[in-house]
């Protein structure tokens, strides 16, 4: 059995993409530094597949740590996800995450170069386009000057693990996503921001149940139908599943390059009105929100052509927004005393309500437009 190091394997897409990965046959060994995740998410992965993932808490910037995980561990291939990603946050935080997302990257592959582990899956991300010149984004588009530090580091990372590639045995491919949503179908993974939410869909979840008092909508003048930013919304398991078939491309040697780009979303825009006026229609919840000021690093449309990973990946999302919805209404809700999905109602006892308990099955109900 091929193990596999998921590098922020307890994170919202890490975490699914563990799930995913055992689902298909796959060991997996999980590093997390739970800076924004849970230990209980290692639990809830065991009890969807029934199986427990080996785990190390390390912190990917302590150089030595890494270097002593590779000496014990045999490792096949590694997806990499551990990294900070708030658009807005990075642009206030900026050495934060050429820290955390350079610098650990460089000694991941460092260490998978001495130790012989040739396949790599980046997390990568739409932001490396910039702003777009035309619509729906092809991998050809050029990757302009990133509007917030996020993107740059992101663009960075592709420039490094390509440049490694031309001059070690390293194959890579670089999935570059746009914005995933939703969660595990089981409702026990899912997004799980500590503190103050950094994306769209975990804040409109945490404003309609009471937590927050009002979300902020950044902006109405764009040139959109609405005047608000329009994003690609794919659902976190398709995203997930993306990852094993970039896998097993490597694994199976059928990359046609030693470094590969490729789209992951759905090829629909959508806007935060939209996203909002969704998520009101599906719960019957009223969405407390507000317009402000346009935020620093944001671009005004993003959505993908797939034309490359649906032909040549065989990938393609399968998940609707509605239809994602719609699934995860007819699923009993889990035993939690702060949620009740009944039927198409979501009911919310505020008074119990979390961090901890803000978990994915919340999210998946934002995976409403068809």
């Amino acid at each position: 059995m091929q193990k596999i190091l998921v590098t922020g394997g307890l994170g919202y897409i890490g975490s699914h993409t563990v799930v995913e990965l055992q689902n298909t046959g796959f060991e997996v060994v999980i590093i997390d530094d739970l800076s924004n995740s849970s230990k209980e998410v290692l639990s809830r992965i065991t009890s969807i597949t029934g199986i427990k993932p080996d785990f190390e808490e390390i912190d990917l910037k302590n150089k030595q740590a890494v270097e002593q995980f590779f000496k014990n561990y045999s490792i096949d291939g590694v997806i990499h996800f551990a990294a900070s990603k708030a658009v807005g946050e990075s642009v206030n935080e900026p050495l934060k995450y050429y820290e955390n997302n350079i610098t650990t990257l460089t000694y991941v592959l460092k260490e998978m170069i001495a130790n012989q582990v040739p396949n790599f899956i980046f997390s990568s991300s739409c932001t490396v386009y910039g702003q777009a010149d035309e619509l729906p984004i092809t991998e050809n588009a050029p990757t302009k000057p990133a509007e917030s530090p996020y993107g740059a580091t992101k663009k960075m990372g592709e420039i490094i693990i390509e440049d490694t590639t031309k001059v070690t045995a390293l194959k890579a491919i670089a999935l570059r996503y746009f914005n995933p949503i939703g969660a595990h179908e089981t409702a026990k993974i899912g997004e799980l921001p500590l503190g103050v939410p950094q994306n769209l869909v975990p804040f409109v979840v945490q404003t309609a149940a009471g937590i927050r008092e009002c979300l902020s909508v950044f902006g109405d003048d764009y040139n959109t139908p609405d005047g608000t930013a329009v994003r690609d919304y794919i659902h976190v398991v398709d995203l997930a599943k993306a990852h094993i078939i970039a896998l097993n491309r490597l694994l199976k040697n059928k990359n046609k390059a030693t470094c590969e780009f490729f789209n992951i979303g759905t090829g629909k825009g959508s806007s935060v009105l939209d996203v909002i006026n969704a998520f009101e229609k599906a719960t019957n919840k009223k969405v407390n929100y507000k317009i402000v000021d346009r935020r620093a690093g944001d671009v005004t449309s993003a959505y993908a052509d797939t034309s490359l990973a649906n032909n040549e990946l065989g990938w393609k999302a399968e998940l609707g927004l509605l239809a994602a919805a719609r699934r995860l209404f007819s699923k009993p809700a889990p035993n939690n005393k702060a949620f009740f999905v009944i039927r198409e109602q979501l009911v919310f006892s505020v008074d119990t309500l979390s961090n901890d308990l803000n978990l994915g099955f919340s999210l998946a109900l934002l995976v409403l437009m068809p």
